[in-house]
C-alpha cells in the first residue's frame, strides 16, 4: 500500500500525489505463464546448498546427501525367529505324533541377547526364545507348539512330533541386510522407514543436504501480526505464516523477517537481510504505481535483477519474478489466494529443487462442472474446487474465486484451469481437475447447501466424534441442485414459496425427503445515524429501538 503525504501539505502536493497514483502504470510487460517461467529459471542456480551431519533424532524428511553403505551385517548373527528348542535337525527325522523323538535338553536357555555357553551335540536341545542367538552345533529350530517336556529318572528332555529342516526358523546372518551392501540411495527422503534402516545398520548420525534458507518477509502498512491488536483498515498477516509453512513443507527452512511498513529505508535493510539466505519472498505490492515500495527496492538488483513483472494469469498477474546471482527474489501479491497459487505455481518447483527433492508429480482426477463459470479473455484463469462424489463421478464445485480469499486452499480438493480464450465454461462440461494432494480421500458426510451457525455446532460435534464432514456452502438452491443430483447426503435449505407462503416443501422431488432442523431467530443490527436538522445542523439520535426478530 502507498503511503499517505504526510500533513500539514499544500493543495499542490495533494493534487501531484493523487495524480502520480492514478496513472497506475502496473507492469513493466505481462507474459504468458510459459514464458515467465522460461525466463526466471534460465538465471537460477538450482543446485543443493551443501550438505551437513545431524543426528539420527533430526534427520527425520530431511535428504540424504549420499549414499548409505552397511557396515555391519542385519542380522550380525544366526537367530531364532520362534520360541523353542535349538536342535540338530537331523536328531528330528522321522518325528511323528505318534512316536515323537526324544532329545534331552542342556543346561541353558538361551534369551535375546545372550551369548550361547554349550555346543548342541547330537541327541540334545537347547532352550531358545526368539531373538535368540543359535548355539554351535544346531542348524534348526523347532516351534515351541510341536514340541513337549518329558523328565525321566530326573534327566528333562523334550519329545519333538514333527521333523525340522535345515534352516528352519532361523534368520541366518545377514539375511536381511549384507555388510557391504547399499541401503539407501542419495537425494531419498528420510522417512520413519529408512530411518528405521539407519538406525539398524548403526548409524547414529547422517550426512544430509542443507535445507535451503528462504526468507519470508510481508510488506505494507496495512498488516499486522497475528496477536497483536487489530485496528481500523488492517489486516493479519496470515501470508508469513503459511509461507513459512509451505516452505518447511517443501524441504527449505523459512527465515522470518516480520513485517515491513511501507517505508523504503526500512524495506530496503529487511531486503539486504534477506539476500543473505538462499532465497527471498517478499508478498504485497508488486505493481509498478507510485506506492510501490517493493517493486522499486528490487528493480534496483543486478544479475540480472528482474527478470519478470506480470504474468497473464488469473489470480496472479501481478507476479514480480527475479534473480541475483542465481538466487530466487520473488515479490508475491498480497492478496491471499494469489500469493499462495504463485507460489505453488512458480516458487514450490525451485525449493524442492534446491532441496535436492525431485520435482512433485501432478495428480489429476476426470470431473463434471456443475455450474456456469464466467470468465474474460486474455488470461489462464486457474479456479479452486472442491469435489464431490454423485451419481455419474465427480463433481467440481467452483470455491471462492476472489484473490483475497483466505480460506479458498484449505478448503479446495484441487483446481482446474479456463483457457485464456475462453470467456468461461457450461455446466455440465467435462474438466481436469489437478488435485493438491496425492489422494482424494472421501468423507463420510456431505454437506452442501445454506450456512448455518447452529450447521457448524452440529458438524463440530460430529467431527468431534471422528466423523469426516465436508460442507459446501453454496446456498439453499445449490444444495437443492446437489441433492438432486446426488452429489451430497444432506442439503440445508430455506426456501419460502410465495404462493402458499409455506418454506421448503414446494421444492422436493420423489427422491428426496424433507427433514425439519430446528427454528432459529433472526435479527438486524444497525448502528443508529446521526439526524441533520433541514438548518443542518446534527440532532441527538433517537434513543435505539430494539431489532426485531423473526423465527424462520
Amino acid at each position: 500500500m502507498s503511503a499517505q503525504p504526510q500533513h500539514p501539505v499544500s493543495p499542490e502536493e495533494i493534487r501531484r500525489f493523487v495524480a502520480r497514483a492514478a496513472r497506475q502504470e502496473q507492469f513493466l510487460e505481462v507474459v504468458s505463464r510459459e514464458e515467465a517461467e522460461a525466463r526466471f529459471r534460465r538465471h537460477l542456480d538450482l543446485a543443493p546448498r551443501g550438505e551437513e551431519v545431524v543426528p539420527l533424532s533430526a534427520a527425520l524428511g530431511r535428504v540424504l546427501a549420499c549414499d548409505v553403505v552397511a557396515g555391519v551385517d542385519v542380522p550380525g548373527f544366526d537367530r531364532s525367529s520362534v520360541d523353542g528348542f535349538a536342535v540338530r535337525a537331523a536328531d528330528t527325522t522321522g518325528a511323528q505324533e505318534d512316536s515323537p523323538v526324544l532329545l534331552r535338553l542342556n543346561a541353558e536357555v538361551l534369551s535375546a541377547g545372550r551369548v550361547p555357553a554349550l555346543t548342541v551335540e547330537p541327541g540334545t536341545a537347547t532352550v531358545i526364545a526368539t531373538g535368540g542367538m543359535l548355539p554351535r552345533g544346531a542348524d534348526a529350530v523347532v516351534m515351541v507348539e510341536q514340541t513337549e517336556a518329558v523328565e525321566q529318572d530326573g534327566v528333562l528332555s523334550v519329545a519333538i512330533a514333527r521333523p525340522a529342516v535345515p534352516g528352519g526358523f532361523v534368520a541366518a546372518a545377514g539375511s536381511d541386510i549384507g555388510r557391504g551392501e547399499t541401503v539407501l540411495r542419495r537425494g531419498q527422503r528420510l522417512t520413519s522407514r529408512e530411518i528405521g534402516v539407519l538406525a539398524a545398520v548403526g548409524r547414529a548420525e547422517v550426512a544430509v543436504l542443507r535445507r535451503p534458507r528462504i526468507a519470508i518477509l510481508s510488506t505494507g502498512d496495512e498488516i499486522v501480526a497475528p496477536g497483536d491488536p487489530i485496528r481500523p483498515g488492517a489486516v493479519y498477516d496470515s501470508n508469513g505464516a503459511v509461507l513459512a509453512a509451505a516452505v518447511a513443507e517443501l524441504g527449505g527452512e523459512p527465515v522470518p523477517l516480520g513485517i515491513a511498513p511501507d517505508e523504503e529505508a526500512a524495506l530496503e535493510a529487511l531486503v539486504q537481510q534477506g539476500l543473505a539466505c538462499d532465497g527471498l519472498l517478499l508478498s504485497g505490492g508488486t505493481s509498478k504505481g507510485a506506492g510501490d515500495v517493493s517493486y522499486r527496492i528490487v528493480s534496483r538488483l543486478t544479475d540480472p535483477g528482474i527478470v519478470v513483472h506480470g504474468v497473464a494469469l488469473k489470480p496472479g498477474k501481478p507476479l514480480c519474478l527475479a534473480v541475483t546471482g542465481g538466487k530466487p527474489v520473488v515479490v508475491l501479491p498480497g492478496f491471499p489466494t494469489s500469493a499462495m497459487f504463485t507460489f505453488h505455481s512458480f516458487v514450490a518447483p525451485v525449493i524442492r529443487a534446491m532441496a535436492g527433492m525431485p520435482p512433485a508429480e501432478a495428480w489429476t482426477v476426470s470431473a463434471t462442472l456443475p455450474v456456469r463459470l464466467a470468465s474474460e479473455r486474455g488470461r489462464t484463469e486457474y479456479v479452486m474446487v472442491s469435489l464431490m462424489r454423485g451419481q455419474d463421478g465427480l463433481a467440481a464445485y467452483p470455491l471462492s474465486r476472489g484473490s483475497g480469499s483466505v480460506t479458498a486452499f484449505s478448503a479446495a480438493d484441487g483446481f482446474l484451469a479456463i483457457d485464456a480464450q475462453a470467456e468461461g465454461m457450461e455446466a455440465g462440461t467435462a474438466v481436469s481437475v489437478q488435485l493438491l494432494g496425492r489422494s482424494l480421500e472421501p468423507a463420510d458426510l456431505i454437506i452442501v447447501g445454506s450456512h448455518c451457525v447452529g450447521l457448524d455446532s452440529l458438524i463440530g460435534r460430529l467431527m468431534g466424534e471422528g466423523v469426516t464432514v465436508k460442507a459446501l456452502n453454496v446456498g439453499s438452491m445449490g444444495g437443492l441442485a446437489a441433492a438432486r443430483r446426488g452429489e451430497c447426503d444432506v442439503a440445508p435449505i430455506h426456501l419460502l414459496d410465495p404462493a402458499t407462503g409455506v418454506y421448503n416443501e414446494a421444492f422436493l422431488t420423489p427422491e428426496l425427503d424433507l427433514v425439519k432442523g430446528y427454528r432459529r431467530l433472526q435479527g438486524i443490527v444497525f448502528r443508529p445515524a446521526i439526524r441533520v436538522s433541514r438548518a443542518g445542523v446534527p440532532r441527538r439520535p433517537r434513543r435505539r429501538s430494539p431489532a426485531t426478530r423473526t423465527a424462520s
